[in-house]
């Protein structure tokens, strides 16, 4: 067995939410320079310029990327050898989202009840955590600061297996499109297929944190991401809804296998401020 203390984890942890409070994934800074560079509609250069700035300075300066701060999110894969000395995972991640939101600082985003007394729990706790037994010693944290415009703007549909797939595919851009500007475009989008009603979600939300761009490994879910990404961009909404043809940066999508009576399909909107960063302890 191998034991790792909830203090060093809390470090890396605090430390990691820090880091992506102020600088975005390096690939879709690219990916908005290149459009940027290239697009002939000039708001779009506007809009493109001005997040392009805000990222340069956010870096330097150690200011948020956006005012909202977002609520964190964990993907932790926990080796069945590995035991935590000190504390839960869920409550070294509290300490740590609390540690980074008085140290950075970052605004408090998390309200404790959230139907009848929405009241701030004050410093971003507690943070959302989801854990996966695998094989060894490691413990790998996928870590994001979520915000709540594109948050609110992801959906779940529960579909007959029978559904075409051109009308599953219109579905999915028709309900992104109409999001507008409220997910801040250009879009990283994360689709769930499969598994059943909450854990098709959660693909979704774990598709975010694939390497931008990267090829699915099946080549008809590989088709299927590139023809969503195409049918998205083309419709003009592009960055922040100003127009363009950059709406979205890419599409992941991430499968297993479903009931037979199901087709659970989500899709998660992350906003161009990307932050995320994979730590392994």
């Amino acid at each position: 067995m191998r034991y790792l203390k909830a203090e060093d984890i809390q470090k890396a942890l605090t430390q990691a939410i820090c880091q992506i409070s102020y600088e975005s994934d390096p690939k879709a800074v690219e990916r908005m320079r290149t459009a940027h560079e290239q697009s002939n509609h000039e708001l779009e250069r506007d809009v493109l310029g001005a997040i392009l700035e805000n990222n340069e300075l956010a870096a330097i300066d150690n200011i948020p990327l956006c005012q909202d701060t977002g609520c964190t999110v964990i993907i932790a894969e926990m080796g069945r050898e590995l035991v935590i000395e000190g504390a839960t995972l869920q409550e070294i991640a509290d300490r740590a989202a609390a540690e980074a939101q008085g140290k950075c600082p970052l605004r408090a985003s998390i309200s404790y009840d959230p139907l009848f007394r929405r009241k701030n729990s004050g410093n971003n706790s507690p943070a959302i955590v989801h854990i996966r037994q695998v094989e060894g010693k490691r413990l790998k944290l996928k870590i994001a600061q979520k915000g709540g415009g594109a948050e609110n703007m992801s959906f779940l549909m529960m579909l007959s297996p029978a559904t075409p797939l051109e009308k599953i595919k219109e579905q999915i851009v028709q309900r992104i499109v109409e999001s507008g500007s409220r997910a801040c475009p250009p879009l990283v989008v994360g689709i769930g297929i499969g598994g059943n009603f909450e854990r098709c979600a959660l693909l979704a939300k774990e598709a975010l944190f694939e390497e931008l761009g990267r090829k699915h490994p099946d080549e008809h879910y590989a088709a299927l991401e590139q023809e969503i990404l195409s049918m998205i961009n083309k419709c003009g909404k592009g960055a922040q809804g100003m127009g363009g043809g950059l709406t979205a940066l890419a599409v992941h999508v991430l499968h297993e296998a479903c009931h037979i009576a199901s087709l659970p399909i989500a899709v998660n909107l992350q906003c161009h401020a990307h932050r995320h960063v994979d730590i392994e302890l």
